[in-house]
């Protein structure tokens, strides 16, 4: 899945223009939003995911008001419409926020089809970086032709993919793995969501042995929702009522001001 350039870089409130655009952080973490008309949904929960990340990297909070002028400062005189990622991490001149712009992106309309791997991210529950393997095995998938690895466990055990949340349908309620993962943000608001819809939402195993039984599977990440069509050989329903159910109920989720 390619990301479009990035368009601006600044370094704790500084724009960088030298190349490399930024320091290359060796440990830390970080999150990933669109931005639409100047705006955020799940604004708390990514501000949470921050916070909570660095004091268990760095052992300290992380000021909620001070990432949203960072990001605010880097936004300012651009498009109102943005993708941007604010990392926190350390280099070489020691710990930094950095936020990087770039056009903004959706989830393509195209199903998607997935590949199992052997493979779960460490401290999978934080959104860090420099995780070797998640990249090795996402860039193997696309590289034979799938849009995203699906990564499992021992027995088969289903986590998450690359870069998104995995979720199946039984008929009557979504269930997403509850296999170490991260909480992705989407997966996090449309949960509730749902609910209105008669949608049952829960957390329970899932298999890789097993995913044929289910009636449909679809993915989340910062960048929407798409249907699963394809794991490795096995064919999977896309139901077209589900998506536009999940589809609608994630769109009445309310944008929050940066």
């Amino acid at each position: 899945m390619q990301h479009p350039p990035i368009i601006h870089v600044e370094v704790d409130g500084r724009a960088v223009e030298e190349q490399p655009p930024f320091p290359a952080f060796t440990y830390g973490h970080f999150t990933a939003m669109q931005i639409r008309g100047g705006r955020v949904r799940g604004l708390d929960l990514h501000l949470q995911r921050l916070d909570s990340g660095h004091r268990e990297l760095f052992g300290t909070g992380l000021a909620a008001d001070m990432v949203r002028d960072r990001i605010r400062h880097a936004l300012e005189g651009r498009p109102a419409d943005a993708s941007v990622r604010v990392y926190v991490g350390t280099s070489t001149v020691g710990t930094s926020v950095m936020v990087t712009v770039r056009a903004p992106i959706d989830m393509r309309d195209a199903p998607w089809s997935l590949l199992p791997v052997p493979y779960q991210r460490p401290l999978p529950h934080t959104k860090h970086l420099g995780d070797f393997g998640q990249t090795y095995f996402r860039r193997a998938a696309e590289g034979s032709g799938f849009d995203d690895a699906l990564l499992t466990g021992d027995g088969g055990v289903v986590s998450e993919c690359a870069i998104a949340n995995f979720a199946v349908f039984d008929g009557s309620s979504v269930i997403w793995p509850n296999a170490p993962a991260l909480a992705g943000i989407t997966m996090q608001l449309l949960e509730p969501a749902l609910a209105p819809s008669g949608i049952g939402s829960r957390h329970a195993p899932v298999l890789l042995g097993e995913l044929a039984s289910y009636a449909a599977a679809f993915v989340t990440n910062a960048r929407g929702i798409a249907p699963v069509a394809r794991i490795d050989e096995l064919a999977i329903p896309v139901d077209a009522s589900l998506m536009r159910t999940v589809q609608d109920r994630y769109a009445s989720v309310a944008w929050d001001p940066i």
